[in-house]
């Protein structure tokens, strides 16, 4: 039996360099700007919204295509929220 030990000293270890390596560039470059904190914002904003407009668009044109009522929209959006959900999380673990 393998001991998970070693995997979570590795992680451990990565999670404690990142942070000291946040701290020592937050002692030399200060803290971020307001605006540069509202453009994030922004950013993470407009990575959510796009693919949920993109989806939305999407199923208005099946169903009208279709005449099938909601019956692409409404998935479809759903579909567009969870990706925008895992872009704007994989965008939040990358800084």
């Amino acid at each position: 039996m393998s001991d998970p030990l070693p995997d979570r000293e590795t992680r451990l270890t990565k999670a404690v360099r990142v942070r000291a390596d946040r701290r020592k560039a937050w002692a030399r470059d200060g803290a971020p700007s307001l605006a540069r904190n509202l453009g994030q914002i922004g950013a993470l904003g407009w990575t959510i919204t796009v693919p949920i407009l993109i989806c939305l668009a999407a199923g208005r044109w099946l169903d009208h295509h279709f005449a099938s009522g909601v019956f692409w929209t409404a998935p479809l959006i759903m579909i567009g929220a969870v990706f925008g959900g895992w872009s704007a999380w994989r965008w939040i673990n990358r800084r």
